[in-house]
C-alpha cells in the first residue's frame, strides 16, 4: 500500500512537471517550431489592407506580414478580420500576431501588448473639400457623421459629442461608400483611409474637418507573450533601420514617417 502511494505522488509530480512545462512554453516558441505563424489583418481598409485590381489581398499590412513571417522563417496564413473582431480574435487564440491598423488605447492595454509603433496616422472627422474645419466637436452638432459600428471613432464621438449624428455602418467600407453616396455628410476615420478616398475618388476629395488625435498604429500580440513581443519589437526596430519599412510607407502613404517612441 506505501508503494501504491508513493507511486501516486511521483506520478502527480511528473505530471505537474509536464503542465508547468506546457505553461511556459510560449507563442514565439510555438511558431519558431511550428515554422508557421497566423497573422489577422483587415481587408477592408485601404491602404492598409485590401483586395488590389488582381484580386490579390494588397496593403501597408499585408506586406508587413510578409515582411515578419519572412523575417521569422514561417509560413504565413493572413486571417482576414473585421474592426469588431480584430482583440477578440488574438484572446481566442485564433491568430498570434495582428497587423491590423490598430491604435493603442489603455483600455485595449489591459487585454493586448503592443509593438513600438510602425505607422504615424491621426484620427478626425472628414468632409468635402472646402469644408470649414472646426476646433471643438461641439462645433460638429447636428452633423451627420458616418463610422464603422464599435470602432474608436464611434466610441470616441459617442463619448464626447453627444449632439453629433452618429450615423453606424457594419464596417468601413460601407461607412465611406455612403458618405461618397451623399447619405452622410462627413465620415470619422484615420488620415490613411481618408488619403485613398480621395485618392480613389478625385471628384470627391477629402478634407479634414475635426482632429480628434493622434493614432500610430502598431503590431499587437495576447497579453502576456512578452518573448514574442520582444521579437516584434526588434522586428520593427531593424526594418526602420534598414529601410524596409520607411519603403512600405512610401509605398502606400506617399512618404516616409517619423515614428513616434513608446
Amino acid at each position: 500500500m506505501k508503494l501504491f502511494r508513493n507511486l501516486t505522488v511521483a506520478t502527480a509530480l511528473v505530471a505537474g512537471l509536464f503542465a508547468s512545462g506546457s505553461a511556459l512554453a510560449d507563442k514565439l516558441e510555438d511558431i519558431t517550431s511550428s515554422g508557421k505563424i497566423r497573422v489577422g489583418v483587415l481587408l477592408d481598409a485601404a491602404p492598409w489592407g485590401f483586395k488590389g485590381a488582381d484580386g490579390k489581398d494588397t496593403g501597408l499590412d499585408i506586406d508587413l506580414a510578409k515582411l515578419l513571417a519572412n523575417d521569422i522563417n514561417a509560413e504565413l496564413e493572413l486571417v482576414p478580420l473585421t474592426g469588431q473582431s480584430r482583440i477578440p480574435s488574438l484572446l481566442a487564440d485564433k491568430i498570434d500576431v495582428m497587423i491590423a491598423a490598430l491604435g493603442a488605447t489603455p483600455e485595449r492595454a489591459q487585454q493586448v501588448m503592443f509593438s513600438q509603433p510602425y505607422a504615424a496616422v491621426s484620427l478626425g472627422v472628414y468632409g468635402a473639400k472646402g469644408t470649414p474645419r472646426v476646433q471643438d466637436a461641439a462645433d460638429l452638432a447636428g452633423k451627420q457623421v458616418a463610422v464603422a459600428k464599435g470602432s474608436t471613432l464611434d466610441i470616441w464621438l459617442t463619448d464626447n459629442a453627444p449632439d453629433v449624428k452618429v450615423v453606424r455602418f457594419e464596417d468601413t467600407p460601407t461607412a465611406i461608400a455612403a458618405y461618397l453616396a451623399g447619405q452622410v455628410e462627413m465620415f470619422a476615420e484615420n488620415s490613411a483611409i481618408s488619403v485613398k478616398v480621395g485618392e480613389d475618388n478625385p471628384d470627391k476629395a477629402t478634407e479634414l474637418v475635426f482632429l480628434i488625435r493622434q493614432s500610430p498604429a502598431h503590431i499587437a500580440v495576447k497579453q502576456g507573450e512578452q518573448n514574442l513581443l520582444n521579437w516584434v519589437n526588434t522586428f520593427v526596430f531593424f526594418n526602420r533601420l534598414n529601410g524596409k519599412l520607411g519603403d512600405l510607407q512610401q509605398t502606400y502613404f506617399k512618404e516616409k514617417q517619423d515614428l513616434p517612441n513608446m
